[in-house]
């Protein structure tokens, strides 16, 4: 081996470590025409707060890049609908869960980690008075349990940091002091650019007309959902066609951390 060759086989070997997040993708098995997960973005979640409908940047997308984020679940029957979804089009979402049902389903919560998925955070009961009208020490309790509980189901135990440090407000409704705590714990709140306001019940056809409206308009960014609703779940397969079609990109969200650890996401 020359002295060239030598020089690009240590480049090569230096570089894969930093394609291999990126690489993991690859082909969706029997599907040419799969929309796909176009790339992996690693993030450093030490003071990051995302999306622009609660603050003021949200992630680096190029675009018509966008981020798929489901909320409350995982929940029977639509939480399951939405992962055959995903996995038909190898797509890949990040999904934040309600503490106590991930401890009511584990199944589901670990078959989401093995397809994939990115298991974020989004407190343990979500309170109808939001973790914002609650006293300090009862929101954090709320916060620390719900990551406590997905990691059981998740993993089996936990640790002093959760293994993905993402984490969303229920109802967006945070304070300031709330987000030091989190910040210092160095946990990533995200919130979202658009949603598709599947908390009201509407048809899926009205559902994908709404959305894709709004993408549209927005040009893409961190899109919300939630993998409780039957309209939503029924109406993924064909948000996921009109992504390709119109020739959106679809970006997996990970902890840097993970990423270059190669965990699970």
């Amino acid at each position: 081996m020359t002295p060239l060759m030598r020089r690009l086989v240590a480049t090569l070997c230096l570089l894969l470590p930093f394609a291999a997040p990126a690489l993991a993708q690859g082909p969706c098995p029997g599907r040419t025409d799969a929309l796909g997960t176009a790339r992996v973005l690693e993030i450093d979640p030490k003071g990051l707060r995302v999306g622009t409908r609660s603050f003021a940047q949200t992630l680096p997308l190029a675009p018509r890049e966008v981020v798929l984020t489901f909320d409350d679940g995982p929940w029977p029957g639509t939480t399951a609908a939405i992962l055959d979804a995903l996995k038909a089009e190898c797509v890949r979402a990040t999904f934040f869960l309600i503490g106590e049902n991930a401890k009511a389903r584990p199944q589901l919560v670990r078959r989401t980690l093995a397809e994939g998925h990115t298991l974020a955070h989004h407190s343990m009961t979500h309170p109808a008075v939001t973790l914002a009208k609650l006293p300090f020490e009862a929101a954090v309790a709320e916060i620390e349990r719900g990551i406590a509980a997905d990691e059981a189901a998740a993993y089996g135990t936990g640790g002093a940091a959760p293994r993905v440090p993402f984490f969303r407000f229920p109802g967006f409704a945070s304070t300031p002091k709330l987000l030091d705590y989190l910040d210092a714990r160095g946990i990533a709140v995200f919130g979202a650019d658009l949603w598709a306001s599947d908390w009201n019940v509407m048809t899926p056809q009205a559902e994908l007309d709404l959305v894709m409206k709004r993408l549209d308009a927005a040009g893409g960014g961190i899109i919300l959902f939630h993998d409780t609703k039957s309209y939503t779940a029924a109406m993924i397969p064909a948000f996921l066609r009109a992504l390709a079609e119109r020739g959106y990109t679809v970006v997996h969200v990970v902890p840097k951390a993970q990423a270059a650890a190669g965990k699970p996401s």
